[in-house]
């Protein structure tokens, strides 16, 4: 699911962008919510330094001032994959805008069909880039980085992140080609976001996470698997990963 987070000074507007994108998701049958939305600045950074977020829509003028770049510097510092749509009643700071890696500039009063195109062609980019969202299904991304690991069950393939699953009807011979180098299969049943381990117990054979859900290593597939954590033999950093 994408998280959406909403921040605008002005309540009439920022209750409205809720409105119509909770109405376009639903129309679309696109799997998104909005998680979050303020005027406070302040609970916007604690928000997005401690919670996933995929988008933001960010007011530029924010208590009057014209504030708004500068809070996306620093939300840019904590989180370089979120996508930030701007919105404002002014043109003259779209190139400024830009710079900071913007998905779009919505210029008030924003209509439900201008957003819907927005909303619709960051789900299209979602679905055609390499970045750090994986498509579950036709309308589902989920951050690569909530996965901890993809359990087969039959002809369905269920996704386990940090709060919730995910199912899908799949196999692990089409998605193979298409995750990050960090999933790696462990077993018949089991691929593993070796970057989300937080231990594995060699003797039972068990991997860890770090919200203490586990998948196992199976026979077949161990020798390799302990390969690319003993030996790093993956793009990501390992070393932190405990065996016991």
């Amino acid at each position: 699911m994408l998280n959406f987070v909403l921040c605008d000074d002005n309540l009439s507007f920022l209750n409205g962008l809720d409105e119509m994108l909770s109405k376009l998701f639903i129309k679309n049958n696109i799997d998104a919510s909005v998680s979050f939305k303020t005027d406070c600045i302040d609970k916007l950074l604690q928000h997005v330094r401690t919670n996933s977020v995929d988008v933001l829509f960010l007011d530029i003028n924010l208590d009057n001032k014209n504030i708004g770049l500068s809070v996306a510097e620093e939300i840019r510092k904590m989180n370089k994959g979120l996508r930030l749509i701007f919105t404002t009643g002014h043109f003259e700071f779209m190139m400024e805008a830009y710079k900071l890696n913007t998905f779009d500039y919505l210029v008030k009063p924003i209509s439900y069909e201008n957003l819907e195109k927005t909303v619709l062609r960051l789900t299209d980019y979602l679905d055609n880039s390499t970045n750090r969202f994986i498509k579950v299904n036709g309308t589902t991304f989920i951050n690569q980085n909530d996965i901890h690991y993809i359990r087969k069950d039959g002809m369905k393939l269920i996704y386990h992140t940090k709060h919730s699953e995910y199912e899908a009807y799949n196999s692990f011979s089409k998605i193979t080609k298409e995750l990050p180098s960090g999933f790696v299969r462990c077993h018949k049943s089991f691929i593993a976001n070796v970057n989300n381990i937080s231990h594995i117990e060699i003797n039972t054979n068990t991997i860890f996470f770090n919200n203490s859900s586990k998948c196992y290593i199976g026979p077949r597939y161990k020798d390799e698997f302990m390969e690319v954590i003993n030996v790093g033999n993956s793009s990501n950093n390992l070393a932190s990963i405990n065996i016991s």
